[in-house]
């Protein structure tokens, strides 16, 4: 009977003793969890300011961890150099942020969003081998080495804003954040003012039409805007201007020469969108040219001379475009004669 009394102990305690760690790893968990609760409920945006010693009790979680982490590496000091975009993507990650937890008030602790400073944090830059800016990282729920399991955003993944990071974390952390909501662009107050003048002006507007002392109804006017409205449409401006994409970018190596064309097709300069965009208007003038103005000239071989100079001019530009789009996406045109015509 002792002896039984004795070996029933010795289960209990070893098999108390098993299970002591995974106890103690669910109160690690349950703590951190807690306490990222906490610390986001300070922020309006959803945002975690992360230093080091936060980020190493997340990183000591077993695998599988009970939420992913996504992580925007700042520096302030860079905040100031006109070049730098790292402001405006902060901005789209903090409309992501929010955006999940409009989204998901209620069960919203799948991923949590933090930020983390360099001057703060310079161990954990070198930790996730951080070595230029912007960077972003997202920590799976499976981590057993934090430089090859974590997966790193690139220039595609913050080209569109918060819709491409959103597209990126329900890829690789099966989460879904839910639809962004970003602030109109003009405030409600504001369209309301510009809505009561556009009723008071509305009468002398429609006087001033009708008796035809308007501009709108000057026909050079409306070729200029026409001209105006293509080049600002195939330069990509609107794109430029949403998701404030820089007109150029300073080398690295010698801050004296500046890149105007952006390698790769996730990212797109604003100077780099204005060239195409010149080399597409001069096609559209010369066609507009040759196919209205130069028909009516008497002289055949003026002509004939200016029709093939515009030609040329066209198919220079047309290669031109099709040359950088070549380079920048890696993806060549080539040109070939239809087989009914061998």
């Amino acid at each position: 009977m002792a002896i039984s009394t004795i070996q029933s102990s010795f289960l209990l305690i070893t098999i108390l003793f098993l299970l002591s760690p995974i106890t103690t790893h669910s109160n690690s968990s349950d703590d951190v969890l807690s306490e990222l609760i906490h610390l986001r409920s300070k922020s309006p945006l959803g945002l975690i300011h992360l230093k080091d010693p936060l980020l190493q009790r997340i990183l000591s979680i077993p695998s599988p961890k009970p939420f992913s982490s996504l992580i925007f590496f700042d520096a302030r000091q860079l905040h100031s150099k006109p070049d730098n975009s790292i402001p405006s993507i902060k901005y789209e990650f903090s409309l992501l942020s929010s955006s999940f937890l409009t989204n998901n008030p209620q069960n919203n602790t799948q991923i949590f969003f933090f930020i983390i400073e360099f001057q703060e944090s310079k161990s954990s830059f070198e930790l996730f081998d951080v070595q230029a800016l912007p960077h972003i990282r997202l920590i799976p729920i499976y981590v057993t080495d934090v430089k090859t399991d974590c997966i790193k955003m690139d220039a595609s993944g913050y080209s569109m804003g918060a819709d491409s990071m959103k597209e990126f974390v329900e890829m690789n952390a099966d989460v879904n954040l839910g639809p962004i909501h970003a602030p109109p662009f003009i405030p409600k107050k504001m369209m309301m003012i510009i809505g009561a003048g556009f009723l008071i002006w509305s009468p002398f507007l429609v006087k001033k039409f009708v008796i035809g002392n308007t501009h709108l109804q000057n026909k050079y006017i409306w070729m200029v805007a026409s001209i105006l409205l293509y080049f600002f449409s195939v330069s990509g401006t609107m794109y430029t201007i949403i998701r404030k994409a820089p007109l150029f970018l300073i080398d690295r190596n010698d801050p004296g020469k500046y890149h105007i064309f952006y390698q790769g097709s996730g990212m797109q300069l604003g100077a780099e969108g204005f060239a195409v965009g010149f080399l597409y208007t001069i096609v559209g003038l010369l066609l507009a040219l040759m196919t209205h103005v130069l028909l009516h000239l008497k002289n055949r071989g003026t002509q004939s001379l200016l029709m093939a100079l515009g030609l040329f001019v066209s198919f220079w530009a047309v290669k031109r475009v099709i040359y950088l789009n070549n380079w920048k996406t890696g993806y060549g045109v080539h040109a070939y004669w239809p087989s009914g015509w061998m």
